[in-house]
C-alpha cells in the first residue's frame, strides 16, 4: 500500500525563495521590503511576550478585524485572519475544491497555485497571459470552482484594472479570489468589488508593505456569507498571540506603511531606468519587484550565479515566458545602486568576450 495519496507523489511542491544563513547579502530576492515595520510593532510584542503565553490566542483574531474594518471602511464580519495570506488560499481550497474539479489562473504567476491545485487533485485551466499581461480572454466565463488572479501578478508585477476583474467576476458562476498581495504598491485595489459581488474574495498579507514576512499574517475580505463558510474550515488557532498583536499594530500605523510604499515606488522608478539603460526591457510594474528580460546574448541563469557570486541575491525562474527574465525585489537605494553597478560590469565582461 502506498503510503502516500498518487497526486501528492507526482506532484514537485512548491520552492521558496532562496534564504541565506550568512549576513552581508544584499537580499533582492523574496519581495521583502527593505524597510522596517513601524514602532508600534516593538512595543505591542513587548507588551504581548510579557503577558500570559501559556493561553490561547483569540480564535477570530477580533481585534484585527476591528482594527482592519475600520480603516477599510468595512464590517468586521466580512474579515477573516490567516497565517499568512498563503493560510487563506488553503482556506478557500479545502472549502471550495474536490478532487476533479477544475481550478483557473494566468500563465505565469504565482505558483503555489498551481501547488494547491495539484494537493486538491483539481484539474488546471492554465491561460497564457497576453505578452502585455492583460486579462487572457480565456478566463471570462470560464468554469472553474475557484478562478485565482494575483493582481499585481507575480512575476510581473503587472496589474489588471478593476473594471476588468469586475467583468471577470460577473461572467463566473464560481468563486473569483483576487490576491492583492502586492496592492499597497499600486494605483488601485479591488476591495469595492466585494459589495457588488458575493463571489468575490480579496486576499491581502501583512508581510510586503508592513514588513513583516517573518510574522506570518494575512487576511481575506468577502460578504459575510462566505467568511461563514471559511472559518468552517480554518485552523481552530490559526494565528498566535505574537502576529496578533504585530498586525493590530502594523496596521494601525497606516502613515507608516504609505511612506515606505512611496519611497519603494520611487526607487521602482530607479530601478526600472537603471535596468533599461542597461539594455534590459522592463514590464510596467505595480508591485515592490520589476520584471526584467535579459539582453540580447546575456544568459539570465548565468547573471543569476554571477550576482550570486557578489552576494547580490535575485530571482530566477526556470520555466516557460520567463526563463530569459530576472525579478528583482526593490530595495533601498544602497541596494539598487549596488545591484545596478553589478548588472553593468558583468554585461561590459560579456560584450568584451564577444568583440
Amino acid at each position: 500500500m502506498a503510503l502516500f495519496r498518487e497526486n501528492i507523489l507526482d506532484m514537485s511542491g512548491y520552492v521558496p525563495g532562496f534564504q541565506p544563513r550568512e549576513t552581508g547579502f544584499v537580499k533582492l530576492n523574496t519581495n521583502e521590503n527593505p524597510y522596517p515595520p513601524s514602532p508600534r510593532v516593538k512595543e505591542a510584542l513587548d507588551a504581548v511576550a510579557q503577558a500570559d503565553l501559556r493561553k490561547y490566542p483569540d480564535p477570530f483574531c477580533e481585534p484585527f478585524r476591528q482594527v482592519a474594518g475600520r480603516i477599510l471602511g468595512i464590517a468586521p464580519g466580512r474579515i477573516l485572519a490567516g497565517f499568512g495570506s498563503d493560510d487563506i488560499l488553503r482556506m478557500i481550497f479545502m472549502a471550495c475544491v474536490a478532487p476533479g474539479d477544475m481550478i483557473a489562473y494566468p500563465y505565469p504567476t504565482y505558483s503555489l497555485y498551481k501547488s494547491l491545485a495539484e494537493m486538491s487533485d483539481a484539474r488546471i485551466l492554465s491561460a497564457d497571459f497576453p505578452e502585455d499581461y492583460s486579462l487572457p480572454e480565456e478566463l471570462i466565463g470560464n468554469n472553474a470552482r475557484v478562478t485565482l488572479i494575483a493582481n499585481p501578478n507575480s512575476p510581473s508585477g503587472t496589474m489588471i484594472p478593476a473594471a476588468r476583474l469586475a467583468e471577470l467576476a460577473g461572467s463566473l458562476k464560481g468563486i473569483l479570489v483576487i490576491d492583492e498581495a502586492y496592492v499597497d504598491f499600486a494605483d488601485e485595489n479591488c476591495l469595492p468589488l466585494i459589495e457588488r459581488f458575493g463571489n468575490v474574495i480579496v486576499c491581502r498579507t501583512l508581510s510586503k508593505s508592513y514588513s513583516l514576512a517573518g510574522i506570518r499574517f494575512g487576511f481575506a475580505v468577502a460578504q459575510e456569507p462566505v467568511i461563514e463558510q471559511l472559518v468552517k474550515v480554518k485552523d481552530s488557532y490559526n494565528t498566535d498571540r505574537l502576529s496578533q498583536a504585530a498586525a493590530v499594530a502594523a496596521f494601525s500605523d497606516q502613515e507608516w506603511m504609505r511612506l515606505n510604499a512611496e519611497r519603494i515606488r520611487e526607487q521602482r522608478a530607479v530601478l526600472a531606468a537603471g535596468l533599461e539603460a542597461l539594455g534590459f526591457s522592463v514590464w510596467p510594474s505595480q508591485s515592490n519587484f520589476v520584471l526584467a528580460r535579459t539582453p540580447s546574448g546575456a544568459s539570465a541563469p548565468r547573471l543569476l550565479e554571477l550576482l550570486m557570486e557578489r552576494k547580490v541575491l535575485i530571482r530566477y525562474f526556470a520555466q516557460r515566458r520567463v526563463d530569459d527574465c530576472l525579478r528583482i525585489t526593490v530595495g533601498a537605494p544602497e541596494e539598487v545602486r549596488r545591484l545596478l553597478d553589478c548588472l553593468g560590469e558583468l554585461l561590459e565582461r560579456t560584450a568584451e568576450r564577444k568583440t
